[in-house]
């Protein structure tokens, strides 16, 4: 968009596909109610985040190759259809297949939609209005994020059935998808010299590159772990019953969305290596805290500073691998999004060590994911 004006019936539609992709944080609290339904073990129910991380990894830059083709605009609403699809199937027919099913099409469907929607969102804003949008969009996602389990739990305890709450996030996927269809949108911005899978991984043998993609799949391999476990963590070290436990997510998605609101801010004014390293020790703070929690109240504090300190992670190495390697940001681009698969692996590593050492052990690999973030200021780039 070379235009300064701001079309607002253009960027509505847009900016209602960010919510969509907050729907992805669901897999949180569905998979304790799953676990509950279905009498899984700790092992198992970690199987459904990793039914939804997994598609980062197999699908990212074959979506972005594809996109070039037919357009962000038609890409995007593929990923809004198959994240419906998805959304309608445990409603329709409840089973611990057909869950794993749903979870692989809001995965899929969800890949396309964070692939498409960044992209989308700069035909649409001035450049200069760009990471201002952006910003706002993932505090946007983090209310999305924080209500998915509020709902939920009010639709288990005043309907007797969690899945409600995907009815309420198919109808608005759907809201999005004729908003968008019926939209006009010029596509203006083009790749210069799309990227390749064979360029991006030649790429892991810069020691650089291969940090921050490393770094990127342990933060959000350690979000996923976070919210697909907080209800074990509070039921298991306090007793809590599990709809009392669900609150604890919305918690930490609260944290999330002060977070990256103070952190827009902070960032205007601190170098990103600093905030990364601050904010990090932060995040250990707050596992630890949970690791030696003696009441619950005291476990859902320690939650609360781990969202705090885990919030800008993301988009903290996203933009140092970028300015680090400015020429190369589209190959770079694209194997960070397939690092998001690190939400699809670490969460069933925590499974298996919480079934066979305990729920600290789950901690501790949480702890390992962020202690790895504290190497990355001795990483020879620039930042």
């Amino acid at each position: 968009m070379t235009s300064q004006k701001i079309n607002i019936s253009k960027i509505f539609p847009v900016f209602l596909t960010f919510i969509v992709m907050g729907f992805v944080d669901i897999v949180g609290v569905s998979t304790g109610y799953v676990q509950k339904d279905f009498e899984l073990s700790d092992t198992l129910a970690q199987f459904i985040p990793f039914m939804v991380f997994i598609w980062f990894f197999v699908f990212s830059i074959p979506v972005g190759v594809l996109q070039d083709k037919i357009g962000k605009k038609r890409m995007m609403n593929i990923g809004l259809l198959v994240t419906f699809v998805g959304l309608l199937i445990p409603f329709i027919y409840y089973s611990f297949i057909s869950v794993l099913i749903a979870f692989i099409g809001i995965g899929i469907g969800n890949t396309i939609v964070q692939v498409a929607a960044n992209p989308l969102l700069q035909e649409v804003v001035s450049k200069k209005k760009l990471s201002s949008f952006l910003s706002l969009s993932q505090f946007v996602k983090a209310i999305t994020s924080l209500l998915g389990p509020i709902v939920a739990t009010f639709a288990a305890l005043k309907y007797g059935d969690w899945k409600w709450v995907l009815i309420v996030y198919a109808v608005v996927t759907l809201l999005s998808i004729l908003w968008l269809s019926s939209t006009k949108i010029e596509e203006k911005i083009k790749s210069e010299i799309p990227a390749s899978f064979s360029s991006c991984m030649k790429l892991l043998t810069n020691k650089f590159v291969l940090a921050m993609v490393i770094a990127i799949f342990f933060i959000v391999g350690a979000d996923v772990g976070m919210n697909s476990n907080i209800q074990g963590f509070l039921m298991k070290l306090h007793g809590y019953s599990l709809e009392n436990a669900s609150y604890g997510i919305s918690i930490y998605f609260t944290a999330l969305m002060i977070s990256r609101f103070v952190g827009a801010i902070l960032l205007q004014f601190l170098k990103p290596i600093f905030f990364l390293v601050s904010t990090t020790i932060l995040a250990l703070a707050g596992i630890l805290l949970i690791i030696f929690s003696t009441t619950g109240i005291m476990a859902q504090v320690a939650i609360f500073i781990v969202g705090l300190g885990a919030g800008n992670l993301f988009p903290l190495i996203f933009s140092i691998a970028i300015n680090g390697m400015p020429s190369r940001s589209n190959e770079i681009s694209g194997l960070l999004v397939m690092a998001i698969v690190g939400g699809a692996l670490v969460p069933p590593l925590m499974g298996v060590v919480s079934t066979s050492t305990g729920i600290v052990g789950s901690l501790i690999i949480l702890a390992l994911c962020f202690l790895f973030l504290l190497f990355i200021p001795f990483v020879k780039s620039k930042y």
